[in-house]
């Protein structure tokens, strides 16, 4: 058991900060939903929550996960880099899943969390914290 987490610890460490950004973020969606969504379309409520759980992901991926040193600028503009491809992704899905499949937004977020996983971790991995 000790060598498979020792093996694998950067995957496992990025599991666990991945479910903590995961949920911080979807409860920011949640909350700027339920606050905002009968003033504020969905999708912009879906970018300022993106803003927050970006900020929230970059400090416990650098701290938790790839522990580098310095950089900081130029890791957070990469970091929004490859979530800004995320987000991209995300925006051209949502709408599809929420106008087409007459899906609540907040379901429709569901399954787009696991698409996000792969691409940021690949993302972050090989470009933000290389």
């Amino acid at each position: 058991m000790r060598l498979f987490f020792h093996t694998h610890k950067e995957k496992i460490n990025y599991l666990l900060a991945g479910i903590w950004n995961t949920i911080f973020g979807y409860l920011a969606f949640i909350l700027l939903y339920r606050l905002f969504s009968e003033k504020m379309h969905y999708l912009i409520l879906f970018i300022i929550s993106n803003i927050a759980s970006i900020t929230n992901a970059y400090i416990s991926y650098k701290i938790f996960v790839f522990k580098t040193k310095g950089k900081y600028l130029k890791e957070y503009m990469r970091f929004y880099f490859v979530y800004g491809f995320s987000i991209v992704v995300n925006l051209a899905l949502l709408p599809l899943i929420v106008e087409f499949l007459r899906i609540n937004p907040i379901i429709a977020q569901v399954p787009l969390i696991f698409l996000n996983v792969i691409i940021s971790y690949l993302g972050h991995k090989k470009f933000s914290f290389s």
